[in-house]
């Protein structure tokens, strides 16, 4: 095994570690699993390890704060957000339990009122999510109508807490499947960024070799690209590649269109 996959072997064993242990490990723990791998750590690679550790939302030491995540206007709309629900009556634990009861069997009143129960929930719950690509107003948001959609659809819980753990675990679910979508979105943007750079480059270095602007049909000659992917990547960037000429549009008589 070479080196790098050793490194990353350590780092998989040592975040299996902290999730069994709340997302926390100690500085020991860190050390004695990478000097098992044959790793003797410098002070800057302990560093970077912990940095590593922190963007997965794993403390050294302690657990990691989540507030430390939310950004200046994040913390205002969660301290504005969580004030106004201070106003709503907050139930005993008894009541809360009657109120899930009577959610389960059908009744809207108490499902209305068992919403704004968990509305609460919803925003700390978001704040366990921030820092991963999608704000938090938008978190809790999706948490929100999560929350709204579960609910409803408790009649087949067999108790007060498994209905309420089932509320928890979907509005948890929704936040997940917003961050894993906003980070495919983010990948494909990436994607097709470093596509239509593709594009550019060799628009520009065909354009160069020939003293002027080049068609489509030429680039995908000179480049193996297929002209179908060079419009898409013209069309990505609304028409802004330089080097290439500009066809001419549909029923226009001049010619097919980016």
């Amino acid at each position: 095994m070479n080196e790098e996959r050793k490194f990353a072997k350590a780092l998989e064993t040592l975040c299996a570690l902290a999730k069994e242990q709340g997302d926390t490990v100690s500085r020991k723990q860190l050390e004695d699993i990478f000097s098992e791998a044959g790793f003797s750590l410098e002070k800057q690679q302990i560093e970077q390890i912990e940095e590593y550790l922190k963007q997965k939302r794993i403390g050294v030491g302690e657990p990691v704060d989540p507030d430390s995540y939310l950004s200046e206007e994040e913390g205002r709309y969660l301290d504005l957000y969580l004030k106004q629900l201070e106003a709503q009556e907050e139930l005993t634990e008894g009541e809360k339990e009657a109120v899930t009861l009577s959610a389960m069997a059908g009744d809207r009143r108490a499902q209305q009122q068992l919403i704004q129960v968990f509305l609460p929930q919803v925003a700390q719950i978001a704040r366990l999510y921030a820092g991963q690509g999608v704000g938090l107003e938008d978190l809790v948001g999706e948490g929100n109508l999560a929350l709204a959609a579960a609910v409803g659809e408790l009649k087949g819980a067999s108790s007060a807490k498994e209905a309420q753990g089932t509320v928890a675990g979907r509005i948890m679910e929704a936040m997940e499947d917003l961050v894993e979508q906003s980070a495919q979105e983010e990948k494909t943007g990436e994607k097709l960024a470093k596509w239509a750079n593709e594009v550019q480059d060799k628009a520009r270095s065909l354009a160069e070799e020939l003293g002027r602007k080049v068609t489509v049909e030429e680039l995908a000659q000179e480049s193996g690209m297929s002209e179908k992917r060079i419009r898409e990547a013209v069309r990505i960037t609304a028409e802004q590649i330089d080097y290439l000429e500009k066809e001419g549009k549909p029923g226009d008589g001049t010619g097919q269109g980016f």
